[in-house]
């Protein structure tokens, strides 16, 4: 323990030392030497004590990781506040696949799934159900307190719970939200300190209609990079009040910044709870400016590039929800399609559309009379995570649309805006 420089409690120093198991004085060390790496002088309580794991898949390739959850499983380790994860990859019964997709999903890219999911529960996986990577939306509960410290990874969920929600958590990557969760600390730098959560940079937005939540949040993303931008005019779209349309709006716009850049928590004049408590002193002295306006938005939107083998084709399979929608969205989403396709003369979509919401927003939707409405027109609800799914090399044969900017960054997916997304399910060209 000597060589390490950080000032430890007496529970603390026992548990790194091994008084308590040496699998357990792994995970702290663990989190000692990554706190030291970013410079922490010392580890912090979590207070949220559910956490949230990025890691939901069984890729069979990740074998120090199931070696891991084994020692800790055999030690009888697990998060005592019990904790959600990221979505499963697939689900043939909504998202179909032929018989080599099959293959290749089941017996290679994720056949420790079922092994790596009894891991889960062994360590404290709070349900069945309790894979999303939208943890914070009621229906699923797992909704950290304004100043509650957390051990969560999932880059578009950390934003959320920083930004919207007013907790504090680090870009963990994964097992290190797990471990933070399994001994209740958390290295005390970056996001999860006063200085840390300053903005900056000053972004103000000047656009003549409410921004495209994606694109915006992209636009940000690609310009302050890891920073804390402190964003002006967006209130005058979204109002003063986190309402539910609010809240699906920022849940969008904050995973564009996280995928498209890597924010980890932006404040929002006027809305987000820290920017209504402090306003402009949230902002730091030197901070750098970015203006956005209709042309600027324009030029990200036309940047993106089209990564299908055939540019000019016309898309298969379209995704909507990267993250996964809230109950709201869902709602919208099948009055827009509903209605495109009657005003097309339609009943059925033109392409395989497939929309994914976490498995409680799917189960309160499928007993709403929306879902006849959303079934009737060929579309599909799922709760997998559409960039688990193209993970698949054989997707890539596959024009596949989508209007989740996340999704285009980590996948072939060409992105189109929400109305074009509609002229395309309704048979019409962009």
């Amino acid at each position: 323990m000597e060589n390490f420089a950080m000032e430890l409690t007496p529970e603390q120093r026992e548990i790194a030392e091994g008084k308590q198991g040496e699998v357990k004085a792994k995970v702290m060390r663990t989190l000692i030497m990554f706190g030291e790496i970013f410079g922490a002088k010392r580890l912090i309580p979590v207070t949220h004590a559910q956490g949230h794991l990025v890691t939901s898949f069984g890729i069979g390739l990740l074998k120090p990781l199931f070696r891991t959850m084994d020692e800790l499983i055999s030690e009888g380790l697990k998060a005592e506040g019990g904790f959600t994860v990221d979505p499963r990859p697939i689900d043939y019964a909504n998202v179909k696949c032929g018989v080599l997709d099959k293959l290749v999903f089941s017996k290679i890219m994720y056949s420790r799934q079922a092994d790596y999911e009894r891991q889960l529960v062994a360590v404290g996986l709070t349900d069945k159900d309790a894979f999303t990577c939208t943890c914070y939306l009621p229906e699923v509960g797992n909704v950290p307190a304004k100043g509650d410290v957390l051990s969560w990874a999932e880059s578009s969920a950390v934003v959320f719970a920083n930004s919207v929600l007013g907790a504090r958590c680090n870009r963990n990557s994964g097992m290190l939200d797990l471990f933070g969760s399994i001994v209740g600390y958390v290295p005390d730098f970056g996001l999860v300190t006063d200085e840390g959560r300053r903005a900056t940079w000053k972004v103000y937005v000047r656009t003549t209609a409410r921004p495209e939540a994606q694109i915006l949040g992209s636009a940000v993303g690609m310009k302050v990079m890891e920073d804390v931008p402190y964003i002006f005019g967006l209130d005058a779209f979204l109002g003063s009040e986190l309402t539910d349309d609010a809240i699906a709006y920022l849940k969008d716009f904050g995973a564009a910044t996280a995928s498209n850049g890597a924010v980890g928590l932006y404040h929002i004049d006027n809305l987000t709870p820290e920017a209504k408590d402090l306003g402009e002193a949230l902002i730091a002295e030197d901070a750098k400016t970015y203006v956005i306006d209709d042309a600027e938005l324009e030029r990200v939107y036309r940047s993106y590039p089209v990564m299908w083998k055939d540019a000019g084709a016309k898309p298969k399979l379209c995704f909507i929800g990267c993250p996964h929608l809230t109950y709201g969205q869902l709602e919208k989403w099948t009055d827009d399609i509903v209605g495109t396709l009657a005003a097309k003369g339609r009943k059925k979509v033109a392409v395989r559309t497939v929309l994914c919401a976490a498995p409680a927003v799917a189960e309160k939707f499928r007993r709403s009379g929306n879902y006849a409405r959303l079934t009737a027109t060929g579309a599909t609800l799922t709760s997998i995570c559409p960039l688990m799914y193209t993970n698949n090399p054989l997707t890539k044969r596959i024009s596949i649309a989508t209007s989740s900017n996340k999704l285009r960054t980590y996948s072939a997916a060409r992105y189109y805006k929400d109305s074009e997304l509609l002229t395309l399910i309704s048979g019409g060209e962009v």
